[in-house]
């Protein structure tokens, strides 16, 4: 006999003549097979807990806990709710986890990670940009606005995505976010078990994960666990006072971040960094609240399971509770230990950057269980290096005295580094609009350590900023009304074609290379206006030389002899030349050269 859980809730209702209303059950469905057998079930519906039966102030919420044992089968789990009146079943379906290879594999360092805005990347389905009852309507003229992007626009597009050498796809959130305006860029959420219809809908957003890992590409999906939208149905009936953070009055984070791991802050600093509102439009979470916790928690482990996303990108992960946070990620390497997850740590300090990481040994006694986190002080170096006068603590000196902090890292190859993103001023109009610059920083990128992260249009040197409007332009070719693409490399100017070129050989060039995934980082003093690095194992070695120069230099290499012994040629890559006399190589103003070192 098949093993089944059954729930029956009787509810009596204080009305006899109330009739039975349900508008929520949160999530949607389980799965059999899971680790923690404890399941929470949230049902929301007017007057539902005006019985023997509820949990919280609110009447109109109830909370199951079940308990589903680890040999339960998949099937329906009747949940019937009786008053005088009526008798109403829901039948509560638990399926099974699937066993698809293909899904959940987490990412790291020898993927490329290309991150989209999917309002402003393709528009395939026009007739889904206004929907009947949604807040905001788009408007391709509103800088602020929607302006139709959705998921089949870059399923349509994956092909070019691969053809990119790119390896994951980040997009930035596409759960529903029903607010009256700049809605498109998703971090408003309303609903947090359902794709916004205007990019497509739930299905949609499958059709895109399947399709994506059917080309071997992977999918890491923005969540949010420091606030919602203002408009979240929750919000605006809370179950409890105490789900979200209160005031008297509005108040507003400092986005101090250093004040979790300042020995010296005080309790009311640290109290605006976590509890204050990141905007008045998104209500801080209290993720204290054992309800809300629990909640949180699930709704990640759902969309693992029920999209086969193979990793998250957490938004303001430092805004949230910590102790919560650490539970949160441990929660989900319980149960899938392959996933991988970033965290949003916008800090400008590789020590307080490394607080939040797992393997950490923090004096305050908080323990993190975090992997991985948005590298925003090698960001920084790469800026500096790229436009500050080379020095002894400047320019190319930027990058080695970052990186030479890794130590503080337990495992640095896991952090995601980047040019720009969503959130700051495109890379191009940071070097000026100076293409060899870009290369330079290109090439850093690709063979650095780290898990290199693009943004969209990054490839063909798109500008703006610091605004967020500037910075999160339309991508050419995406709309039909569009004159060139960059999708079919048409219209575009010969600069724009040659940067395209450039990603694309890099990014490919790196897919299959060991040495840059995993090999170890030996780096030089910057000297003469140069930084000389190889990434080497025992099977392969990489020399990479940043000449930020204005002019050519002759780079003697007796100096690296220690891992230049034993070769006598080296290629490439990028060009394909051959150098048959490595005593001296010459490179050229503002290039970067990397080099296969050939015995």
């Amino acid at each position: 006999m098949k093993k089944y859980i059954f729930l029956y809730l009787l509810l009596l209702s204080l009305s006899c003549f109330a009739q039975i209303e349900i508008n929520h059950i949160e999530p949607p469905n389980w799965y059999v097979g899971m680790k923690n057998t404890e399941l929470q079930i949230l049902i929301h519906g007017k007057d539902i807990a005006k019985a023997n039966v509820k949990l919280g102030s609110n009447p109109n919420y109830v909370f199951l806990t079940i308990s589903i044992p680890s040999n339960a089968k998949a099937g329906n789990l009747p949940i019937v709710f009786t008053n005088a009146n009526q008798s109403k079943t829901i039948n509560y379906e638990l399926r099974a986890k699937s066993i698809d290879k293909n899904r959940i594999q987490g990412f790291n360092a020898s993927d490329v990670i290309y991150l989209i805005m999917p309002d402003r990347f393709a528009n395939a389905v026009p007739a889904n940009d206004n929907v009947e009852g949604m807040l905001e309507k788009a408007n391709r003229n509103e800088l602020y606005g929607r302006h139709g992007g959705d998921l089949q626009g870059i399923t349509n597009n994956l092909g070019y995505i691969k053809d990119l050498g790119m390896t994951a796809i980040w997009l930035n959130p596409v759960l529903e976010n029903d607010m009256p305006q700049a809605s498109y860029h998703g971090y408003a959420m309303t609903d947090l078990y359902n794709v916004d219809r205007r990019f497509g809908g739930n299905q949609a957003y499958l059709d895109f994960i399947n399709k994506a890992h059917s080309m071997g590409l992977k999918v890491i999906q923005d969540m949010v666990a420091n606030h919602v939208g203002i408009n979240h149905w929750i919000v605006k009936d809370l179950p409890e006072p105490t789900w979200i953070h209160q005031f008297d009055d509005f108040t507003r984070s400092n986005y101090r971040l250093a004040t979790a791991s300042d020995p010296y802050a005080s309790e009311k600093d640290k109290m605006l960094m976590e509890k204050g509102w990141f905007d008045t439009t998104m209500p801080d979470i209290n993720q204290s609240n054992p309800l809300f916790a629990k909640y949180l928690i699930q709704n990640s482990l759902w969309w693992i399971e029920y999209a086969g996303i193979d990793g998250i990108r957490m938004d303001t992960y430092p805004y949230n509770d910590k102790q919560f946070m650490s539970n949160w990620a441990s929660a989900i390497f319980a149960e899938y230990p392959k996933f991988n997850i970033v965290g949003e740590v916008w800090i400008h300090s590789a020590p307080m950057e490394s607080y939040w990481l797992k393997g950490t040994k923090n004096r305050d006694g908080f323990v993190s269980t975090l992997p991985s986190i948005t590298d925003f002080p090698l960001y920084d170096a790469i800026n500096a290096a790229m436009n500050e006068p080379n020095g002894w603590g400047s320019g190319l000196s930027r990058i080695y005295h970052t990186l030479a902090e890794d130590f503080l890292y337990e495992k640095p190859m896991e952090n995601v580094i980047f040019l720009d993103n969503h959130d700051v001023t495109r890379f191009f109009s940071v070097v000026g609009e100076d293409f060899e610059k870009y290369k330079m920083a290109t090439a850093f990128l690709m063979t650095t350590r780290g898990t290199p992260q693009v943004y969209y249009g990054t490839e063909v040197l798109m500008a703006g900023g610091p605004e967020h409007a500037y910075v999160r332009r339309d991508f050419l070719g995406g709309w039909a009304e569009d004159k060139g693409s960059v999708f079919k490399n048409e219209g575009l100017p010969q600069i724009q074609s040659e940067a395209l070129s450039y990603m694309k050989k890099l990014a490919n060039w790196r897919k299959d290379k060991k040495v840059i995934h995993t090999g170890k980082l030996t780096h030089f003093i910057p000297d003469n206006e140069m930084y000389v690095y190889f990434r080497h194992n025992a099977q392969e070695r990489v020399m990479v030389v940043l000449n930020t120069g204005n002019q050519p230099k002759k780079l003697e290499t007796k100096r690296f002899e220690e891992l230049m012994k034993g070769f006598s040629t080296a290629k490439d890559i990028v060009s394909d030349k051959i150098f048959n006399d490595l005593k001296t190589i010459e490179i050229p103003a503002k290039s970067a050269l990397i080099l296969e070192l050939i015995r």
